[in-house]
């Protein structure tokens, strides 16, 4: 088990059923709401469980993947990408399932969400696999997991100040 190689299995998740929906009819306002919400919470607790276990250690060990900086450049550009996405999700769920403002907001949300995922693959999980150890990737992938497993329904959705959360999550 390696924590970059869940990330990336989410990731794929999260795109296909972006997909999915796309492909449902509008009157099928059931099926669209039954996806919408499956996605939601898969993007709600992904993303903090990176927060939780991955983007701390990223800090402590990251030198910065591809054209980004820093680790510290990396994290706290994901949680400003991370506020992205719970308010784009938000937004999707003020509109009327299957309605054309209800597609445009899921477009939103889809953009927030693909433009955070390839850069979190070009730069942060790149970093990490060139300085964690295999060991280290796959006891935070059992961390990873296991948080997933325990919050499959989603979690609370909470905006976090990026600034801070690099502060408060840096090496000392």
């Amino acid at each position: 088990m390696d924590i970059t190689q869940l990330i990336l299995d989410e990731h794929a998740q999260q795109r296909n059923l972006f997909a999915q929906i796309e492909q449902i009819d509008p009157k099928d306002t059931a099926a669209l709401s039954s996806l919408w919400k499956r996605l939601r919470a898969l993007l709600d607790s992904h993303a903090e469980a990176e927060e939780h276990f991955f983007y701390p250690r990223l800090m402590k060990v990251g030198k910065g993947g591809n054209d980004a900086d820093s680790a510290a450049e990396e994290t706290e550009d994901a949680i400003e990408d991370h506020n992205e996405i719970r308010d784009t999700a938000a937004a999707v769920d003020k509109q009327k399932v299957g309605s054309k403002a209800w597609f445009k907001a899921l477009g939103d949300c889809n953009k927030a969400n693909g433009d955070h995922m390839a850069e979190e693959e070009r730069q942060g999980l790149t970093d990490f696999r060139q300085q964690a150890s295999l060991q280290e990737r796959h006891d935070l992938g059992v961390k990873f997991a296991t948080f997933e497993a325990d919050h499959l329904t989603g979690v609370k959705p909470v905006d976090k100040d990026p600034k801070k959360w690099v502060k408060d999550h840096a090496p000392r």
